[in-house]
């Protein structure tokens, strides 16, 4: 049950009427409770900064209140990093918000993190249909953040955008694999992957969704979603109640303003990455959110200036895979089984669809990185290498006619082409 909601019909809400649908979805029901609120980092776009100050002024009643950032394997913050994810001054923590507690997750700290219980093969080759492949594991523990069980409530806080893994992104995501533990990352991920991001992005009903709502029912806490609908960085939506209900009412809502539709495929696209993707790991956004619009045998360049690393978490494992397509992988199973299966499908969906011909792997998409990473590491990743200072933005625009696309901030909205 969606219990508040406001959306607007064109343009974005005011502060005002952000806090009024907060207050009515949230106000006075919590009172005496351990509260703990998950927010995502700084690789989503929301005005973060007012809605941490909006929630707890609503949740002033709480016992206790709690944030913690739904990081899944990304990296944590220290101290000032965590102040400023919400906007507000060392000063300000140790006074006005003393009472407010701000928490990373540690995804690969097994004394943070508590069992569930599984998800038996049975299950799993039910949840997964068509896309299963004994690549996936034979059971998945379902561990989480410890936190969960040690809070009366837990409220979800984030946008809802398409994703190539589980389809639309918010809701029970923030719990797995938002602060889950790395089973429920590996198995997610690597079904994601079995189903492919063109078979997944921007489809509600997924196997990886279906996946995150049968470990979300084993959660012992009762739960409550504030989905966001965001645009540019701002919000036109908030809707509050049921974590199932609400989610799906926002994915409805996403796919109608989140996806930008083409009128044909382009033969080169320059896919810019927004400075808060700041590793390989997560400006491959600029790929997935574009690959459809790409016609077979053409060029997506990822042009990220500012980005000098893979990934601070799982580049080994990227550098010893690189960037393959699916059944490139699966082709030869003994040769890259004991990397982490989070790691294999980050490198797939990165590398994008195509096909295995006479034992050539033969990619649908040329992809090339335009960033700090030398031309030998693309090499060595198996991606195309471009100098960024030769790319002039500027002479990209417009050129639509000629089969070449720009896109400014790439990542968030999904482009597809119609009738595709």
């Amino acid at each position: 049950m969606v219990d508040a909601k406001k959306i607007a019909k064109t343009g974005l809400l005011s502060n005002d009427e952000v806090m009024e649908t907060l207050t009515r979805g949230l106000d006075g029901k919590f009172a005496g409770q351990k509260v703990l609120v998950l927010i995502p980092d700084h690789t989503r776009s929301l005005p973060l900064p007012e809605l941490f100050r909006m929630l707890v002024e609503v949740l002033h009643d709480a016992r206790e209140l709690n944030f913690m950032i739904a990081l899944g394997t990304h990296p944590g913050y220290p101290e000032e990093g965590l102040n400023h994810l919400v906007g507000i001054t060392a000063e300000e923590r140790a006074t006005t918000f003393k009472h407010v507690g701000l928490l990373n997750h540690a995804w690969s700290d097994p004394s943070a993190l508590t069992s569930l219980g599984v998800i038996d093969l049975d299950e799993i080759k039910q949840l997964a249909g068509p896309n299963y492949h004994s690549s996936l594991p034979t059971e998945v523990n379902i561990r989480i953040n410890k936190a969960v069980l040690e809070h009366d409530h837990i409220i979800i806080v984030g946008p809802t955008f398409p994703h190539e893994v589980v389809g639309f992104s918010g809701g029970a995501k923030y719990l797995f694999p938002g602060i889950s533990g790395p089973d429920v990352i590996n198995a997610t991920h690597w079904l994601g992957a079995l189903a492919t991001v063109l078979g997944t992005i921007g489809i509600k009903d997924t196997p990886v969704r279906a996946m995150i709502h049968a470990a979300t029912r084993r959660m012992p806490t009762p739960i409550t979603l504030a989905a966001l609908i965001v645009q540019g960085h701002d919000l036109s939506g908030v809707l509050v109640g049921d974590v199932y209900e609400t989610w799906s009412a926002a994915a409805d809502i996403s796919s109608e303003r989140h996806i930008k539709w083409c009128d044909r495929p382009y033969k080169r696209v320059l896919s810019t990455c927004p400075p808060m993707y700041d590793e390989l790991w997560t400006a491959g956004k600029c790929m997935y959110k574009m690959e459809s619009v790409v016609e077979v045998g053409g060029e997506l360049i990822i042009y990220a200036p500012h980005l000098d690393v893979v990934s601070h978490e799982h580049g080994k494992y990227i550098y010893e895979a690189g960037y393959h397509i699916l059944p490139y992988f699966l082709s030869d199973w003994d040769k890259y089984k004991h990397l982490p299966l989070g790691a294999l499908a980050h490198c797939t969906h990165v590398r994008g669809s195509g096909v295995m011909e006479h034992g050539v792997e033969k990619p649908n998409v040329r992809l090339t990185l335009a960033s700090k990473l030398p031309p030998e590491e693309c090499a060595r990743l198996n991606l195309g290498y471009l100098d960024p200072a030769s790319i002039d933005p500027a002479e990209w625009k417009d050129r639509e006619d000629e089969g070449i696309l720009y896109v400014a901030k790439a990542g968030e909205l999904l482009y597809k082409v119609r009738g595709k």
